[in-house]
């Protein structure tokens, strides 16, 4: 079984959303944005995630931003949820990243 996560104010840092965010859905675009960031990549589909339902799809802004004391890369995510459709910018904290490099480079038990 897979360990909590710290709760998503830590791991993303939200800088518009046109609507409220769901933890489930926080969790979901810090993962995906990891993904990006880790493979370098531009866009990723938010499709087919059992976790959250959410399609959409999720881009690397490809710049560093700062707010306040949360530093990171910055993503947009254009999502369409139960609640409707929406977009989403967010930072993915540098705690966020080095937690999920560090749970990715863990051997599986």
């Amino acid at each position: 079984m897979e360990e909590a996560l710290p709760a998503y104010w830590r791991l993303i840092s939200v800088l518009f959303s046109s609507f409220p965010l769901t933890p489930a859905l926080a969790h979901r675009l810090y993962r995906s944005a990891y993904e990006l960031y880790r493979t370098d990549g531009g866009v990723a589909s938010l499709d087919g995630d059992s976790e959250v339902i959410v399609s959409g799809e999720l881009r690397n802004l490809n710049r560093e931003v700062a707010l306040g004391t949360f530093a990171g890369p910055a993503f947009e995510a254009h999502v369409e949820t139960e609640r409707g459709k929406g977009v989403v910018r967010f930072v993915v904290t540098h705690q966020g990243i080095e937690l999920m490099a560090e749970r990715t480079a863990r051997p599986a038990n």
